[in-house]
């Protein structure tokens, strides 16, 4: 017999905007579009992403063209299974609002639906992004963080890693955003271990599998973790042997499911993973979270980088995140906000 649910699905767009501005080798924004789903009481986000080519309007368009009149939540996968190609973001915004729904008509939280204990969330770094040097080391000062992850992909990159560990014992990732070709990677990645760094994310440009096996094959001494390349498990299996890691975020996947497929292939051939956001307010950040016991590194303080967020959900505890413990992804809309 087939169950019928006559789900409603609403959204809106919500502008984000940053405490600075934040640069990287991709630009420089003040402020972030986002979009606010609703799938009867499930809540979901949809980043619009510039360099992902996401668009407002491109998740808007995406969504209208859903029927979900016939979708029923105890059918998350059929229904995950189905959604037409299109925008990652957009599909995202539906696989975080059918997660979140999941959770809430069964009352517990997903991390223990999907097994996972949130006592194994390793500490998250705190972003730094591309700046004067000095104002770059003021901001570790003040932040007092026990990790950074700093953002390279300027003329100063050495100047920027050397006035930071200066001005702090904290643990450094870098992340070149693609910023760098294979000689300028060889030639500085040698000169940065010397600052003590855990890992250099992305220091290729997107595609150059060949050029990071080739990097990798150096052994300088520093992982390679990649970002940009890394969008679905099919991605992950290209990149075997090439890398040590991988970094993987909710709207490049396409949701939590898909995700969770990544990180699993990762394990299969031996790379470590990274779990990472976008600019995102604290509902795509908390969904991100509950995956977090499965990596062995986390970067997830969107809510840290904006100061309009439009709800509650992780907390923070000096470098830890403490999930909350409502029902489905346990955020609440903040009033007046959402």
């Amino acid at each position: 017999m087939k169950l019928k649910n006559n789900m409603i699905l609403s959204w809106k767009p919500y502008i984000l905007h940053l405490k600075t501005p934040f640069r990287i080798a991709h630009g420089t924004s003040n402020t972030r579009q986002n979009m606010i789903l609703q799938l009867d009481e499930g809540l979901g986000e949809a980043a619009a992403v510039p360099y992902y080519n996401e668009t407002i309007s491109g998740i808007s368009d995406y969504l209208s063209n859903l029927d979900v009149s016939d979708w029923h939540p105890d059918h998350l996968e059929d229904i995950l299974c189905m959604l037409p190609a299109g925008s990652q973001a957009a599909r995202t915004g539906i696989d975080l609002a059918l997660h979140d729904l999941w959770g809430k008509r069964l009352n517990q939280p997903l991390y223990r639906l999907l097994g996972l204990n949130p006592d194994k969330i390793p500490e998250t770094s705190y972003t730094i992004g591309i700046d004067q040097p000095e104002l770059m080391a003021d901001r570790a000062r003040q932040m007092q963080w026990p990790i950074y992850k700093i953002k390279l992909g300027s003329e100063d990159d050495e100047a920027i890693v050397a006035a930071i560990r200066e001005a702090t014992s904290a643990r450094i990732r870098l992340d070149a955003n693609t910023a760098w070709d294979r000689q300028r990677a060889a030639d500085i990645i040698p000169r940065l271990a010397e600052y003590k760094i855990e890992f250099i994310e992305q220091p290729l440009p997107k595609g150059d599998i060949e050029g990071l096996r080739w990097l990798r094959s150096k052994n300088f001494g520093v992982p390679i973790f990649v970002d940009e390349n890394i969008q679905t498990a099919r991605d992950v299996v290209a990149h075997a042997g090439a890398v040590d890691g991988i970094v993987i975020k909710l709207m490049k996947s396409g949701g939590i499911r898909e995700a969770l497929h990544a990180i699993h292939v990762a394990r299969a051939l031996d790379m470590q993973v990274m779990i990472g956001c976008m600019v995102e307010s604290s509902l795509a950040v908390t969904a991100a979270a509950h995956l977090a016991p499965l990596c062995e590194y986390v970067d997830l303080d969107g809510p840290l980088l904006v100061q309009n967020d439009p709800f509650e959900g992780i907390k923070y505890q000096d470098g830890r995140i403490i999930l909350p413990q409502e029902p489905g992804l346990g955020v609440v809309p903040i009033q007046g906000k959402h």
